[in-house]
């Protein structure tokens, strides 16, 4: 059995040092590769880039703890502003390349965000004209000279592409604004930083109906990325392929870090995900290690060209994101090769990875649980109600504790305080039960949280959105199976006496403002709802109904 050091090298450390020690040992070593783009880059490259971007950034006056929020695809520039802020004490804000003006303008506000740097386009979304919407001054103004009416932090916006609107540097201009500011200034601001200080900010929708900010330290991040990369044996031989977004943590720690920290290979596919991208990425690069969610895996073992590709150099990788079905997980190891597929569990708020299993376990603990708590982590189960520690094999909610638990949701003390109580017990509201051997599975969920294809949904954000729609009195919003997606999301909608609104319009107007994940498959107009005797609607018998009207039912999962 795979044994995992108590005391990893990265232990104090902040992300500009390992970065450093990791180009220090091996500066030709490659780095990254992001096929679509023509990017390569050594890890003595791309330490070169870092420093630069961290130079723009003190020369445009972006303080230690200041905020910088990133709405952007998987492009190289979002690994490179990643870890130019970490260099210098800046937090990361990520945003979510699906979010739309609505929800653009929610994170710029709550975050508190002193920069935004942003593409111009993805698929169909004009980033640029949603960036007229929420911030209208970007049209009127300087790059040098931009204040925002709504919000009033934010100082600046970089376009990493594109022809941006006048009051926004590109990325060669603001590059090139570092030049003003000496090499020795980067290493002045970095002796001021401590491992236990806020590095990134990562949304997670919660109990308010909105996303709540996680706020996660240097520790917290590095020692996630180890232990990840650990419990899957990977080293600087190793060649990483990360289709999975970078604006989640399974991106940004599991993937960008965790091979920072490991001095292996990272290999991007494609901007978003793309299967047949992902699969050419495997054979022309030689992948060892391949990382997805459920749908990611399923995308890839249904393609058409599947048979035709060579994936024989697949070692290992995680599933993760969301519950696993067993028969996929099986798929990966016999079809895809990559034997040594791992499972992990988490949330944003533990950094992201709670449990995992090893790259020795056996099959069927690989395919039935999510594996054992990560060194240095504490995991108990709990009764929901009554807070008693359970004993092996009975189901409760599960907590952990150590150094995967954020800081605290920023501005948000009151939703901290019921996250992680006096002890340090983070309450993840999953259901659980430990095994005789020290293996979890995870059964179910208290909150309300929809898993769609890894993306995390809070049915109270949609139904806040629909509470604004003039012709509707009262909605709910549950998930339900799916097999590609796992879950679905089912709104039911009781009108307004004498209005009027088509599924057609209210489906349109879901798609102008929120992501497209958000946006309901099943919508159905109701009369009335399942209730208790207070006036709470009964959302499982919501789920329930429709699981029977549809004729759906739930998968097998680990």
């Amino acid at each position: 059995m795979t044994e995992l050091p108590e005391s990893p090298w990265v232990d104090g450390l902040t992300i500009g040092q390992v970065l450093q020690a990791t180009c220090d040992r091996a500066p030709d070593h490659t780095a990254c590769v992001f096929p679509q783009s023509g990017v390569c880059w050594s890890y003595g490259q791309l330490n070169q880039h870092v420093q630069q971007i961290a130079r723009a950034l003190l020369a445009r006056g972006i303080e230690r703890g200041d905020h910088v929020a990133i709405w952007s695809t998987n492009v190289a520039e979002w690994m490179v502003m990643q870890l130019a802020t970490a260099r210098i004490g800046a937090v990361l804000v990520t945003i979510n390349p699906a979010y739309r003006p609505f929800e653009l303008e929610y994170v710029l506000k709550q975050s508190d965000a002193a920069m935004l740097v942003l593409i111009d386009r993805f698929k169909s979304s004009d980033y640029f004209a949603m960036l007229r919407e929420v911030v209208p001054e970007v049209d009127r103004q300087t790059p040098e000279t931009l204040k925002s009416d709504r919000f009033a932090k934010l100082r600046h916006v970089v376009a990493i592409r594109g022809q941006a609107p006048r009051g926004v540097w590109s990325w060669q201009d603001f590059a090139a604004e570092g030049q003003r500011v000496p090499a020795d200034a980067v290493r002045q601001r970095e002796q001021q930083i401590e491992a236990r200080q806020p590095i990134n900010i990562q949304y997670t929708s919660g109990t308010t109906g909105f996303p709540k900010a996680a706020m996660l330290t240097h520790r917290n991040l590095l020692m996630n990325a180890f232990y990840v990369g650990a419990c899957q044996r990977i080293g600087p031989n190793d060649r990483m392929c990360v289709p999975v977004p970078f604006y989640h943590c399974f991106g940004c720690v599991m993937g960008t870090l965790c091979a920072v920290v490991q001095g292996a290979t990272m290999i991007v596919p494609a901007e978003y995900f793309q299967p047949q991208a992902t699969l050419d990425a495997i054979e022309q690069h030689r992948a060892t290690v391949i990382y997805g969610v459920p749908t990611m895996f399923i995308a890839q073992l249904q393609h058409s060209s599947f048979d035709q590709h060579d994936l024989s150099s697949l070692r290992t990788g995680i599933m993760a994101g969301s519950p696993c079905p067993i028969e996929v997980m099986r798929e990966v190891i016999d079809r895809m090769g990559a034997r040594e597929i791992t499972i992990a569990y988490g949330q944003t708020e533990a950094s992201p990875v709670i449990t995992q299993t090893r790259t020795d376990d056996p099959i069927e603990v690989r395919v039935e649980t999510v594996g054992r708590p990560l060194p240095g982590v504490e995991v108990k189960i709990i009764d929901p109600q009554t807070g008693v520690t359970l004993p092996v094999g009975k189901q409760g909610e599960l907590c952990a504790r150590g150094h995967v638990v954020m800081l605290g949701y920023y501005k948000d003390p009151e939703a901290t305080a019921k996250a992680i109580d006096r002890e340090g017990w983070l309450h993840t509201g999953d259901l659980a039960v430990c095994r005789e051997d020290g293996n979890y599975r995870i059964t179910g969920r208290i909150k309300e949280m929809v898993i769609r294809g890894g993306e995390n949904i809070y049915p109270r954000e949609i139904e806040e959105f629909f509470f604004l729609q003039p012709e509707i009195e009262q909605a709910a919003v549950v998930g339900v199976p799916d097999p590609k997606y796992v879950e679905e999301l089912c709104a039911w909608i009781k009108l307004k006496p004498g209005a009027t609104l088509s599924e057609e319009e209210l489906r349109a107007r879901c798609r102008e403002k929120l992501a497209h994940y958000k946006v309901p498959r099943y919508i159905c107009f109701v009369d009335d709802f399942p209730q208790t005797v207070t006036g709470k609607i009964q959302k499982f018998k919501i789920r329930e109904q429709m699981i029977e009207r549809l004729g759906l039912r739930e998968p097998p999962t680990a």
